[in-house]
């Protein structure tokens, strides 16, 4: 078998409102959201991260306040190209991925895509041989966040028998990390929700591969404020 050749391009999807991170998100999009104490909008650490993982071109999404993300990526020292892109109307996730991927340098080949609004690092390159690995038209990464409430174990008989302060969730979720072969874009929606017509198509052909993130591998998605403040000490206690 061939060595597969990691994607060198990725899109990034950045067009949430953010509802959830008010007043943050008053006057940005969800991904120009700063990460307390870095100084850096959580898409900027995203594109840090791509680069890092060999991708030399990013398609940026844009959609509520997109000229905000477009002038701070125009003014910024990024470490990769970047186009960007936006839904002049509401063309749905998966019709939305279609239009970015439209602008992607090479469509003859696989490429990455990410959520705007979450905060992770792991090694893309192995996704990419999973993904390769299984022939797979696309290859979602796979997170277990811990619960955010404490646990409790009880016996048969209903005596507690233990306290477990945020647990990790019993199931697998998708963590908004792709990888996706270059025909995957030809089987997605102009108009519409990818995840419910072309993810579970692909499914039942046993062509859509699911990588669960490595033991120890750092990811969160950024929700609320409270996910802002845990990433700041998340970070911080990285940094010691």
């Amino acid at each position: 078998m061939h060595t597969p050749t990691h994607p060198t391009q990725a899109v990034v999807l950045a067009g949430g409102q953010g509802s959830r991170l008010r007043p943050y998100t008053d006057d940005r999009p969800k991904p120009m959201v700063e990460i307390p104490g870095t100084g850096t909008p959580i898409i900027g650490h995203q594109l840090a991260w791509l680069a890092a993982e060999g991708v030399t071109d990013a398609v940026v999404s844009c959609g509520h306040l997109a000229e905000v993300l477009q002038d701070w990526l125009a003014g910024a020292d990024l470490p990769l190209r970047v186009t960007t892109v936006v839904e002049t109307e509401p063309l749905g996730r998966g019709g939305g991925l279609k239009y970015a991927a439209a602008s992607l340098p090479h469509p003859d080949r696989p490429w990455y895509a990410t959520n705007g609004d979450i905060w992770t690092r792991f090694s893309l390159r192995e996704m990419a041989e999973f993904h390769a690995e299984r022939d797979a038209a696309a290859t979602l990464a796979l997170a277990r966040p811990r619960i955010p409430w404490g646990a409790v174990e009880t016996d048969t008989f209903g005596h507690i028998t233990d306290f477990i302060e945020s647990p990790p969730s019993p199931f697998l979720i998708n963590a908004g990390v792709y990888v996706f072969s270059a025909e995957f874009t030809g089987l997605l929606p102009d108009v519409g929700d990818h995840e419910r017509t072309t993810f579970p198509r692909l499914a039942r052909d046993k062509r859509l591969a699911g990588f669960p993130l490595p033991q120890g591998a750092y990811w969160r998605a950024i929700d609320t404020a409270k996910d802002l403040t845990e990433a700041a000490k998340e970070l911080a206690a990285q940094a010691r």
